[in-house]
């Protein structure tokens, strides 16, 4: 029996909607991570982009355990000497919680140039409303586990 590869023509994409109202972060961007890179499908192949399109709504309502909302720190650099800045994770989902959605489902594909083509298909909104009814999204459901 021969091994099946999916070619990139192969693939068939579906939308998937995620609503992160007191869903914990981590959680969520693992989730998230697995749809985009095509995990959860049995063609998956790890040098196929063979993953779904993800569209996250309300982030700015995600949940984030311990005192992490003020102890953890969000570090970015500029790419000069002494350019890093870093910002608390309280301030950062005030001013901008499509960054923190976005950071953390960065940290979990890979960092390569597939793992930006994947990147590309997430779409992260602050509130309730999103653009991509068209796409015609099914709703996905995170099991949480009782804090």
């Amino acid at each position: 029996m021969r091994t099946y590869t999916p070619k990139p023509g192969d693939v068939q994409r579906q939308w998937h909607v995620i609503d992160a109202t007191d869903v914990v972060l981590g959680r969520l961007a693992s989730q998230t991570a697995k749809l985009l890179r095509g995990k959860h499908k049995v063609t998956f192949a790890p040098n196929v982009d063979s993953g779904d399109f993800v569209i996250i709504i309300n982030a700015d309502k995600v949940a984030l355990t311990g005192a992490k909302l003020e102890k953890k720190r969000a570090w970015r650099h500029s790419g000069y000497p002494g350019g890093i800045k870093s910002i608390s994770y309280s301030e950062l989902l005030a001013k901008d919680p499509e960054r923190a959605v976005e950071k953390a489902v960065a940290g979990m594909v890979p960092k390569t140039r597939l793992g930006r083509a994947q990147m590309r298909k997430l779409k992260v909104y602050a509130g309730a409303e999103h653009p991509h009814a068209s796409q015609n999204p099914q709703p996905y459901e995170i099991s949480q586990v009782a804090q």
